[in-house]
């Protein structure tokens, strides 16, 4: 299947094809609209896997309020259709006990619309400690509730802030202060998810990253609120710092993000522009 290679693509390429017999099982469902590929780690060393449990972590802590930290993930089934659809058991941690658990999370990794003008678009169903099954025929609620978004994190992705609008609109706009750039695990991710979207996802490590700005727009009413809205347009310019004879992504970039919320425990959206209009890819 063209959508089985794309992914394992993805896969083999972070982690350097390191792929045994006894680690990998592909099963293929005549009655399914896919097949579902199942891998156990010994290491958890994968970028994008760990991206994906990271989205669900911060989802977690977003909702709930806690400051859960990703340590390693354990092991992840795929169901690959029309988006690939993960089901990821990872170990986080609590910082404020230090205790260590296992944790689950469910994504679905739609990549490009570019109708839209969207690169990359991660839908996030599932972020619990529990199971995911908790008892009999109760299971997650994989339906996104499109009608709770407001119009104004709809269609296609926004074009770059301008000045004018955002002297206009202050109240509209949050100018994320320097203080609150560094050290904040929510900002950290979303520049990761935006690098490795402008990379073409053909990233097997992290790269060192540092964040020059984020702009805020959302109608949250405070500023605290803003900054980790339900509903909110993310504009990132960040730097990836690195010597720029070692890779082509070395210097400036900018990233407009969207993230969406329907109300639903466990339930997030974000998606990455295709372009902007200062720097188009």
């Amino acid at each position: 299947m063209e959508d089985d290679a794309s992914l394992m693509d993805d896969l083999m390429f972070s982690r350097g094809g390191d792929y045994s017999n006894d680690a990998l099982r592909v099963v293929y469902d005549a009655d399914s609209d896919g097949s579902d590929i199942e891998f156990r780690s010994e290491s958890g060393d994968d970028y994008i896997i760990e991206l994906y449990s990271r989205v669900g972590v911060q989802c977690h802590n977003l909702q709930m309020g806690t400051n859960f930290k990703f340590k390693t993930w354990e092991m992840f089934r795929i169901h690959v259709s029309s988006s690939d659809q993960l089901y990821i058991t990872l170990e986080a941690t609590d910082p404020a006990t230090g205790s260590v658990f296992s944790f689950q999370t469910v994504l679905f990794d739609y990549r490009r619309r570019s109708s839209l003008g969207v690169r990359t678009f991660w839908l996030n169903l599932t972020s619990r400690i529990e199971p995911l099954q908790t008892s009999g025929n109760e299971r997650m609620d994989n339906v996104w509730d499109e009608d709770t978004v407001h119009e104004l994190y709809k269609g296609p992705m926004p074009k770059w802030f301008s000045h004018d609008a955002l002297a206009l609109d202050s109240q509209k706009y949050y100018v994320v202060p320097e203080s609150e750039l560094h050290d904040n695990d929510w900002l950290q991710l979303l520049m990761e998810v935006a690098f490795f979207s402008k990379a073409d996802r053909c990233l097997d490590a992290y790269l060192p990253l540092e964040l020059n700005s984020v702009v805020v727009e959302t109608f949250e009413d405070k500023p605290r609120d803003k900054l980790m809205a339900n509903n909110a347009i993310y504009y990132l310019s960040y730097k990836c710092c690195v010597d720029p004879c070692s890779t082509p992504l070395a210097g400036n970039h900018l990233a407009i993000m969207r993230k969406t919320m329907d109300g639903k425990p466990g339930h997030m959206s974000l998606e990455v522009a295709l372009t902007t209009t200062e720097d188009d890819d």
